[in-house]
C-alpha cells in the first residue's frame, strides 16, 4: 500500500537523510512530502539538494519551501549575503556551493524556484513549513512568505487548552480549516522532545536535526515514526558547530 511520509527539516544533514530513508524502507509507491529547510546547518547543503533532485526521479516527492531555502536562493540567484543568514547556517551553505559548476548551480536554482509554499491533500491535510495567520487559510496571506516564517500557529496550538472542544466558539478558527496540519520550522527540542509533537491537530515534524536532535519521518496515516541517529553524531568532525 502507498504511504504518505512527511520528512522534517534536514539542514544540510545528508547523512541523516540517507540513514532515515534506509530505515523507512521506501517502496516505489510511497509519497514523500518534505516540509522544507533542506540547507543551512551541517556541511552538505548542496549535496542534499542534489540528492533530493535525484530522489524525485525515482519516487513521488513534493518539496515545500522553508525560510532557509529562500535565503539560499537569494544568495545563489542574487548574490545576497544576508549577514543574519550567514550567522544562522548560511556560511556552511556558501562553503558547500563554493566549488560547484555553473550548470549544477543553475539546476539547484531551478529546484528552489519550483518549491511549493504549501500543499493540501485529498484528506484536507495541510502541509507547510511554518504556519499561517489568515483566518481563511494560507492562500489568503497578504505576505506569501508568511507560510515559511510564521511561528504563531505552533505557539497558539501548543498553548491551547486541551479541554476546548473543536466545536467551541473559543476554538481557533485557523485550526478548523483542515483535518490536520503538518509543519517544521520550530524544533521540538525547544520543548525537550526529540519526537514529533502534536497539539490540537497540528503536528510538528522538526525534531532538531539542525542541532542535537535526529531527523524524523512520519507516516501521516498510521503515525509511525522513523528517525536517524542524532545528526551531530553523524558529523563528528563538525561537533563544535553547536
Amino acid at each position: 500500500m502507498m504511504r504518505t511520509l512527511v520528512v522534517g527539516d534536514i539542514h544540510g544533514g545528508l547523512r541523516a537523510l540517507e540513514q532515515v530513508l534506509e530505515r523507512v524502507k521506501l517502496s516505489r509507491v510511497d509519497e514523500l512530502i518534505f516540509v522544507g529547510d533542506y540547507v543551512d546547518g551541517w556541511s552538505e547543503s548542496s549535496e542534499t539538494i542534489s540528492f533530493l533532485i535525484d530522489l524525485a526521479e525515482k519516487h513521488s516527492c513534493l518539496f515545500l519551501r522553508g525560510n532557509h531555502d529562500e535565503l539560499l536562493y537569494n544568495f545563489l540567484k542574487h548574490d545576497d549575503n544576508n549577514p543574519t543568514w550567514l550567522l544562522h547556517g548560511g556560511e556552511s551553505s556558501k562553503k558547500s556551493y563554493a566549488n560547484l559548476s555553473d550548470a549544477t548551480i543553475k539546476k539547484h536554482i531551478a529546484f528552489l524556484e519550483d518549491l511549493r509554499n504549501y500543499w493540501v491533500d485529498r484528506e484536507n491535510r495541510l502541509f507547510l513549513h511554518a504556519g499561517f495567520t489568515n483566518l481563511h487559510g494560507p492562500e489568503h496571506e497578504y505576505y506569501p512568505n508568511t507560510v515559511y516564517w510564521d511561528r504563531t500557529l505552533w505557539e497558539m496550538a501548543s498553548s491551547l487548552d486541551p479541554n476546548i472542544h473543536p466545536e467551541s466558539d473559543r476554538y481557533p478558527k485557523r485550526l478548523k480549516l483542515f483535518s490536520e496540519i503538518y509543519i517544521g520550522h520550530t524544533p521540538t527540542t525547544r520543548m525537550g522532545s526529540t519526537q514529533p509533537l502534536r497539539f490540537a491537530n497540528v503536528w510538528n515534524i522538526d525534531t532538531g536535526a539542525a542541532f542535537k536532535g535526529p531527523l524524523s519521518v512520519m507516516d501521516v496515516t498510521t503515525k509511525e515514526v522513523w528517525q536517524s541517529d542524532p545528526v551531530w553524531k553523524l558529523y563528528p568532525e563538525e561537533e563544535g558547530r553547536n
